[in-house]
């Protein structure tokens, strides 16, 4: 089994892309990361790309006229690497269904709740203001719908009486640095695949919720 070819699309900082730099680097997933974008330049993710000998490369949204000229441009980059997966670690870019459907099946993105619930924004403060006793994170498949690709894996956090926005967030980061890894792992030992029926995991159907993990 060949090692597979991993490349990171970043918007920020990279806390999630450290998490894949450290569990690659130990060996723990059978994947190469070769390259990290970001849309965004002097990110602390590019920093830590170089720091890790990994290729960094910017390619900013501002510097197209439309969506659909930046997906295209970022597709040809992504494709230059011939990427077994390509992983969505805090890009801030909502992508073209054109973009999604060339890399349905090998692209994963994390979203900080247990989707289906909160897609979109601000989803600490509206567990919080929804009274939930149960927060988390989750890592999907991308397709066309936002935040709504079928799911591989959950973290779940109880949400404690005196939490607030920041601190829920926090503990939910560190799940996230956790499950990220865990979903590019099983990918790249090719344990994990989508399928028309769902997502499988070892041949065996997981459900829409995904494979959960309590904090």
């Amino acid at each position: 089994m060949a090692t597979k070819r991993i490349v990171v699309l970043i918007s920020g900082s990279g806390s999630n892309l450290q998490a894949l730099i450290d569990a690659t680097a130990s060996g723990r997933i059978d994947g190469r990361i070769v390259a990290v974008i970001s849309n965004r330049p002097g990110v602390l993710g590019l920093e830590r790309a170089q720091k890790a000998g990994i290729r960094a490369e910017l390619l900013d949204h501002k510097a197209f006229d439309s969506r659909e000229a930046f997906d295209s441009a970022l597709q040809a980059l992504i494709d230059s690497h011939e990427p077994d997966l390509v992983v969505l670690a805090g890009f801030m870019r909502i992508l073209t269904t054109e973009f999604v459907s060339h890399y349905l099946g090998r692209m994963f993105n994390i979203h900080p709740s247990l989707l289906p619930r909160y897609k979109g924004l601000n989803t600490h403060q509206r567990a919080l203001e929804a009274g939930d006793t149960e927060h988390g994170c989750t890592v999907h498949f991308v397709t066309p719908e936002l935040d709504g690709g079928p799911l591989v894996v959950q973290a779940v956090v109880p949400v404690a009486t005196d939490d607030d926005a920041s601190r829920l967030q926090q503990r939910v980061h560190e799940c996230e640095h956790r499950i990220y890894p865990l979903a590019v792992e099983w990918f790249c030992a090719d344990r994990l695949q989508l399928l028309q029926e769902g997502v499988t995991l070892d041949g065996a159907l997981l459900p829409p919720t995904g494979y959960r993990l309590d904090a």
